[in-house]
């Protein structure tokens, strides 16, 4: 593995990225840098969490004349989320360079970007919806750009951009470095590198494993009815400190936000419509703690870096394994245990397979749990909370209130009493949630005819832009987790004993 000192980076970058942390390049790092520092175009296959940012992000820095007040690079992101994140890796790795980076991304106000581009920004990351407008308007000019650099291409394919990504390109310089990244290469992103860019360099780094063993993955296979009465089981079992469960739609994010609410949990929803004040308020509560479950569609928690998320939720199986990737990947990080549990109906049992491919690893099946197991979920917790009282807390001025109450009821009562009062028995308020359609397997898609055209011609079982009048999530996503046998109840805190289960046809 090389050093960042044996890539030819300058004494200002080093530090940068000495005090980021980072010590050895990983493979995506390694390969491209050299070649980028030789203003060789790169077109760079990775799977997300490789270290594609910091890959495009030094050789950019690097070329920046901090002297030279215009735009002379731009970083092209899918998603606003992605964009500010990205914005926020080059500003670490710029620390000592001086390099003015300025995100720009729609639903945030445009004539604040505006005051800020005449600031001289010298790097711009943004969406590209809002790069067209500013180019529009003029008041982003492109022409002294000699980086362009387009991040997750396949993403933006997904979502319709490819000809906003043209229009971006062809005012660009034609003399310009262009580094493209993209954890797949379809058709349409392989013509783009033909014709924008010059003999680009490939650098193609496969993970020896897509998924992290520190995740425990699930799947739990119940009919589209039954769905939200086992989310709400497990969620009782788990009790998770801070929960991020994945829907498909804006609609099915929230019917179910509103559905969890109803029934006791601290629960809000994000995804696409939402205004940014608004999505920034709901995740600083869910950082917080304040909320401690994050409905959310992929393109919503596209780029969410929060630590502390102990469990994952695929309410709607994702449309494709890469979606699965990126929303497991939002547990177990940092070294930390985590868990991730996929809901599928029947139909979708030809998708799960199709994903468990991809990813190399097998979800461990999980009978639905029962309402006395629920219950018997939550009143562990509140024994807990009792034990944690008791070792911690200064409990001597109500020991003769308890004394009082002991002679004149039986001990086992009272404590059962207490537990009872603070346990959260499980709700049964009825909740009718809109049925999605299932997603079938690439391999079942032209027997079942299962999804509708995307603007960009490929196929999507149910996103953003759907016309049921609910929309949906643009499908995206972060890294993943570990596998198992199959056949097992959910962990609660501790494993629970596995019950045998017949293997899923």
């Amino acid at each position: 593995m090389a050093t960042f000192s044996e890539l030819g980076i300058n004494e200002e970058l080093l530090k940068s990225i000495s005090k980021m942390g980072f010590e050895e390049a990983t493979p995506i790092q390694a390969q491209t840098i050299p070649l980028a520092l030789q203003k060789r175009d790169v077109i760079g296959q990775a799977q997300t969490g490789t270290g594609k940012t910091a890959a495009f992000g030094i050789p950019l820095i690097e070329k920046i004349d901090v002297k030279n007040q215009a735009i002379q690079g731009i970083v092209i992101a899918p998603t606003r989320e992605l964009a500010i994140q990205v914005s926020e890796e080059l500003n670490k790795i710029g620390h000592f360079n001086r390099a003015s980076i300025l995100p720009i991304y729609g639903g945030q106000d445009i004539n604040r970007q505006i005051r800020a581009l005449k600031k001289f920004p010298q790097i711009i990351v943004g969406t590209p919806g809002r790069l067209i407008d500013h180019i529009n308007r003029k008041t982003i000019r492109l022409q002294n750009v000699h980086t362009v650099v387009l991040d997750e291409a396949d993403e933006m394919l997904n979502m319709g951009f490819i000809e906003d990504i043209e229009s971006i390109l062809s005012t660009v310089p034609e003399e310009r470095q262009t580094l493209l990244f993209s954890a797949t290469m379809p058709g349409p992103i392989q013509r783009i590198a033909e014709r924008f860019m010059k003999n680009p360099e490939i650098v193609k780094v496969k993970s020896k494993e897509v998924t992290v063993p520190n995740i425990e993955q699930y799947y739990v296979e119940t009919q589209e009815k039954k769905k939200f009465d086992v989310l709400t089981r497990l969620l009782d079992i788990h009790s998770p400190e801070l929960a991020i469960i994945f829907g498909r739609t804006k609609r099915r994010v929230d019917e179910l936000s509103e559905a969890l609410t109803l029934r006791g949990y601290a629960a809000e929803g994000i995804h696409g419509d939402l205004s940014q004040a608004k999505r920034i308020s709901v995740l600083r509560k869910f950082k917080e703690g304040s909320i401690e479950i994050l409905v959310a569609t992929d393109v919503a928690a596209r780029g969410l870096d929060i630590s502390g998320v102990t469990h994952v939720y695929n309410f709607d199986i994702p449309q494709d394994p890469e979606s699965y990737v990126h929303r497991v990947g939002r547990t177990g990080r940092a070294g930390k245990h985590g868990i991730a549990i996929t809901f599928v109906t029947p139909r979708e049992v030809g998708q799960l397979k199709h994903v468990e491919r991809t990813t190399k690893r097998n979800m461990e099946r999980l009978v639905p749990p029962t309402l006395d197991e629920a219950l018997e979920g939550q009143q562990k917790v509140t024994i807990e909370k009792l034990l944690a009282t008791i070792e911690n807390e200064n409990i001597s001025y109500y020991k003769r209130a308890a004394e009082e109450l002991l002679e004149e009821h039986e001990s086992v009562s009272v404590v059962a009493a207490a537990i009872k009062m603070m346990t959260k028995e499980p709700d049964k308020t009825p909740i009718q949630l809109t049925e999605e359609r299932p997603v079938v397997s690439k391999r079942d898609k032209g027997r079942s005819g299962g999804g509708d055209r995307n603007r960009s011609g490929g196929y999507r079982g149910g996103g953003d832009r759907n016309r049921s009048g609910g929309g949906g999530g643009r499908s995206h996503g972060g890294g993943t987790g570990g596998g198992g046998s199959r056949g097992s109840r959910p962990p609660a805190g501790k494993r629970r004993a596995p019950r045998k289960q017949e293997s899923r046809p």
